[in-house]
């Protein structure tokens, strides 16, 4: 990914293909619950890549991305009901849920985005921390439309009858999902690289001088907000899709805490970092109900170990990668490769030299 930053934009395409072919040939050799997990971390990675863009490019701290995430999930079912239940094996309901999502995002973003134009750090992390607490209790205060503390069902996106009737399920999900988040972290690249990203970083860095050279900081921050949230929300509603349902319960408080602790420790500096984090939170419930069984707990006991594991896993993980690596996993990574690039270049001959 760092690469593909660097490079230009008709590289950033070719490289982004051939992202594509990879998940192609994964989704092939990867069993039915892999393949749910890799199609799970596409999802995961839209809301990530966004919030890395507001958090990392910006200087924007939120709270408030897993009920944005919420927000596209709910639209998804909503408008299917509207749609009075039809499959959505017709492509075209897909695009317009998925796009329904997207814009029910982009305008809350845009909501959200104009009432923090003015706020910085703990008092912005104070009015999306508000938006997470009340978004989840909406469901429950609309129940008769929003489903309650059970949410709405949301239907699966079945596989195309070109395909096959054969054709693995779970398959088509890795498809459906990285066919959605491909393009969209292609675009927010293309955008790190755009003077509207150079205007991110300037307004990130010095907001005065920002200001000073002629740079509108509060447009810069609603229109960041708005691209961020529009991610989240078309995350959410990959997630809906995946899953089959959008209710509370998928997009608690907690979720909100967990993206914004994922991308630090995944790095803030680039989407390297957003990728490293979309694995993280789907690697490590996993691996807590892995840790869990290996233990003979009573049933409450290890429900309760599975639920806290995480959250301390993240805290703990959080912790030794500041301490270790401040610029996240992804800094780490640049490190290392660096490193090994230097040792191999050493290790050369080189030509020009005279032999005794």
């Amino acid at each position: 990914m760092n690469m593909l930053l660097r490079t230009s934009p008709l590289r950033r395409v070719l490289l982004t293909a051939l992202a594509a072919l990879l998940v192609l040939i994964a989704s092939q050799v990867l069993d039915p619950f892999r393949n749910f997990q890799f199609a799970t971390i596409a999802a995961y990675l839209c809301a990530t890549a966004g919030l890395t863009v507001l958090t990392g490019l910006n200087g924007q701290l939120s709270l408030g991305h897993g009920a944005l995430m919420a927000s596209g999930a709910y639209t998804v079912a909503l408008i299917q009901d509207a749609f009075g239940g039809r499959q959505l094996a017709a492509g075209w309901i897909l695009v317009v849920t998925l796009l329904g999502a997207l814009a029910v995002g982009v305008a809350a973003g845009a909501v959200i985005g104009l009432a923090a134009a003015r706020l910085q750090g703990p008092h912005l992390a104070g009015l999306t921390l508000g938006v997470a607490v009340i978004v989840p209790s909406l469901a429950t205060t609309f129940d008769a439309l929003l489903g309650g503390e059970q949410g709405l069902p949301v239907q699966a996106a079945q596989p195309p009858l070109a395909l096959g009737a054969t054709f693995p399920y779970e398959r088509w999900q890795v498809w459906l999902a990285w066919t959605i988040t491909l393009p969209t972290i292609l675009l927010l690249t293309n955008l790190v690289h755009s003077r509207l990203g150079r205007d991110m970083r300037a307004v990130r860095d010095h907001e005065v001088a920002a200001s000073l050279s002629g740079i509108d900081v509060a447009r810069t921050r609603v229109v960041t907000f708005t691209v961020s949230a529009g991610c989240a929300a078309l995350g959410g509603a990959l997630l809906a899709v995946l899953t089959q349902v959008a209710s509370p319960g998928s997009y608690p408080l907690t979720l909100s805490v967990f993206l914004l602790m994922a991308v630090v420790i995944g790095g803030l500096d680039s989407l390297t970092g957003a990728i490293w984090g979309a694995l993280l939170l789907v690697a490590l419930p996993d691996l807590a109900q892995s840790v869990t069984g290996l233990f003979s707990f009573p049933p409450g006991e290890a429900q309760r170990w599975e639920g806290n594991l995480p959250t301390a896993a993240f805290g703990l993980m959080l912790i030794t990668v500041m301490a270790v690596a401040p610029t996240g996993v992804s800094g780490l990574q640049r490190r290392v490769l660096r490193a090994a690039a230097d040792r191999w270049r050493a290790r050369r001959p080189n030509p020009g030299a005279e032999t005794p």
